[in-house]
């Protein structure tokens, strides 16, 4: 086995338990997406807490930044309000020792997204020591490309950190086998070129590029930008491992905050509406996902669970 295809110690197997999960089931793995510190600093944990009730089994939790360069209209307005709120990478990291401390949350899979900025601004090492501590299973950084990520990568395997890279549709196919060998757990696939965005109809192309990834992967991968509902799951879910839905889930939370109560009063910390709505979403969608049980393709690979662990020297 190269250096390149070696898959860490997953400190807390909490992402190797999700995926064999969603292998075992035959269905896709459903990976909500929310932005730290919105609508409030203080809403991220209770949001989490009632997205992972309504039966998630990843939570990306995205990390806000000032120029996020994948993210779409929504995911922008989402950041600038948190770090209008006072988001940081380290309060983030604050959200996630939180989770780790409710026993209801204590073993869900937790990946942060965020920019390499935030991240060099930390301290490479210092945010990486920092991340496995406080209970990260694994990060995205959009605007780190796998050619480039060396030291990020084998800090993350050093540490048992998942590291998690994205290929587009228009990849050539000696892409996607580069970015499927370098994630060390599983890849993210993109189904359309451009920005996050909720969107309409699946594109059939979108179907044609996840069964290219199909056959050229080893590892397992999910897909995500765009998806906002059953329907989307049902099309796409019988072709990834997992689905991620962000844009449509903080429209979903937006509206609920905005239609509290309290909604003039900006010290207001009741979170109740924004956890319902959400809940209520991602139950929709995990019904999706589970009506697919058996019909996920996992025949081109050994999907949804990493290699055998293996230390790195």
């Amino acid at each position: 086995m190269s250096a390149a295809s070696v898959v860490p110690e997953d400190k807390s197997g909490r992402l190797a338990r999700a995926l064999a999960s969603g292998r075992r089931d035959g269905r896709p793995l459903l990976i909500p997406f929310v932005t730290f510190g919105y609508p409030a600093l203080n809403a991220t944990v209770p949001l989490v807490t009632a997205i992972a009730a309504a039966g998630a089994d990843i939570i990306e939790i995205g990390v806000p930044f000032s120029d996020p360069l994948a993210d779409g209209p929504t995911i922008q307005r989402a950041s600038e309000r948190a770090l209008a709120n006072g988001a940081s990478l380290a309060r983030t990291l604050d959200a996630v020792r939180a989770l780790r401390a409710q026993p209801s949350t204590r073993e869900l899979p937790l990946v942060l997204m965020g920019y390499c900025n935030p991240i060099l601004r930390y301290g490479l090492s210092s945010f990486l020591d920092d991340a496995i501590a406080a209970g990260v299973d694994g990060l995205i950084v959009p605007d780190l490309p796998p050619e480039e990520a060396s030291e990020y990568r084998e800090g993350c395997l050093q540490r048992g950190l998942a590291a998690v890279f994205l290929v587009a549709p228009n990849a050539p196919d000696d892409r996607i086998r580069l970015v499927d060998e370098l994630s060390t757990h599983f890849s993210y696939c993109v189904s359309v070129t451009g920005v996050t965005g909720a969107r309409g109809d699946v594109h059939e192309r979108t179907v044609d590029f996840l069964r290219r990834v199909r056959r050229l992967a080893q590892k397992p991968f999910v897909v995500g930008f765009g998806i906002k509902a059953p329907a989307h799951v049902r099309a796409l879910g019988p072709h990834a491992d997992g689905v991620v839905v962000g844009s449509a889930l903080l429209e979903v939370i937006d509206g609920a905050w905005d239609r509290r109560p309290d909604a003039g009063r900006e010290e207001a910390n009741d979170f109740g509406a924004c956890a319902a709505a959400a809940g209520e979403m991602i139950a929709a969608l995990r019904d999706a996902a589970a009506e697919l049980s058996g019909d996920v393709n996992t025949a081109s690979s050994d999907q949804g669970q990493p290699a055998p662990p293996a230390r790195t020297s």
